[in-house]
């Protein structure tokens, strides 16, 4: 059963979140130490997310740099078919633009299909910290839109070179992402609607927002979607607060504004054990605002912060 037919069948609030696969060289002890400390909130389905390849620089005995790409978080298959099989739940790997050539995307999808694992979140992808804009891969996909087309034609049977798949296709359903305060390389937030319904057009199920720390940004982005045409299930993404230095890398590096209210309670703190205590507060009065209205799905991004997001879900579930 795909993704979106629990969120359909759902009389309350489910409950899921994202991982990261391990660093290069690492094991899966610390991905597992998180989810087992969420499991017993029944998520509705575990997120997997996947890295492009980034580019590094290594000092050399002269003195110069060389300049290398290398991916820090290789596995997402792997990772995702470890975790179903570990706990058998629904995983979800993300499936990106950026950093991927059209035909390592169809690896990865032939890859799912053997592992039984169908369900998507198909994203574009950030641009690298290297680059003024996103740039993609000389042999990969610009926009999402595109490469949801190219699992849509693989859910007709048909490879990305235009050859026809011979076994039997197990159909993808994928999710998409979407922007409260609009994506920051979107002119204004009617432009990010417009392109969103496109994705949900071309076959997106559901859209799973960027982080928000204002409910009313959501809100407000629910109901111009609505307007839009836009139907599809819109799942909240939260991240708590748990670390004074966040107060600027969040903005700088998500582009979403952090409410004065608390700014200025975040500023009060002594240190990062109060911010984290702050943040947990202020997450589970967004997340009991957002239940009291019938969100269909709470998703929580973790970033190695499990930890927090269990104070949280101990507080609403």
């Amino acid at each position: 059963m795909a993704v979106i037919d629990d969120i359909q069948r759902g009389n309350r609030t489910a409950f899921s979140f994202e991982v990261l696969p391990p660093l290069k060289g690492a094991g899966m002890k610390e991905v597992y130490a998180s989810i087992d400390q969420l499991i017993d909130f029944n998520p509705l389905y575990v997120n997997i997310t996947t890295h492009c390849r980034e580019i590094t620089y290594r000092e050399l005995p002269n003195g110069m740099f060389e300049r290398s790409s290398l991916r820090r978080r290789p596995g997402t298959s792997a990772v995702a078919a470890a975790i179903h099989s570990r706990y058998d739940i629904t995983v979800v790997p993300h499936v990106l633009c950026g950093g991927f050539t059209k035909e390592e995307t169809e690896y990865m999808l032939i890859d799912l299909q053997y592992l039984g694992i169908t369900d998507l979140l198909v994203l574009r992808g950030d641009k690298g910290r290297d680059e003024h804009r996103f740039e993609p891969h000389a042999s990969g996909w610009s926009h999402a839109l595109e490469l949801e087309g190219q699992i849509n034609r693989f859910n007709q049977g048909v490879f990305v070179d235009g050859t026809p798949i011979k076994a039997e296709v197990l159909p993808f359903h994928y999710g998409v992402a979407g922007y409260p305060e609009k994506h920051e390389e979107s002119p204004n937030l009617e432009s990010d609607i417009h392109w969103l319904k496109k994705k949900v057009e071309a076959g997106a199920d559901y859209v799973v927002t960027q982080m928000f720390f204002d409910n009313n940004k959501y809100w407000e982005f629910v109901r111009r979607a609505r307007e839009a045409g836009i139907q599809v299930p819109i799942i909240p993404g939260i991240k708590p607060l748990s670390r004074m230095s966040q107060l600027n890398l969040i903005p700088e590096t998500f582009k979403v504004d952090i409410p004065e209210e608390l700014v200025r309670e975040v500023i009060k703190c002594k240190d990062d054990n109060e911010v984290r205590a702050l943040g947990i507060e202020w997450c589970i009065t967004q997340c009991r605002d957002l239940m009291a209205h019938g969100v269909p799905n709470i998703h929580f991004y973790t970033t190695s912060g499990a930890k927090t997001v269990r104070t949280i879900a101990e507080a609403v579930y």
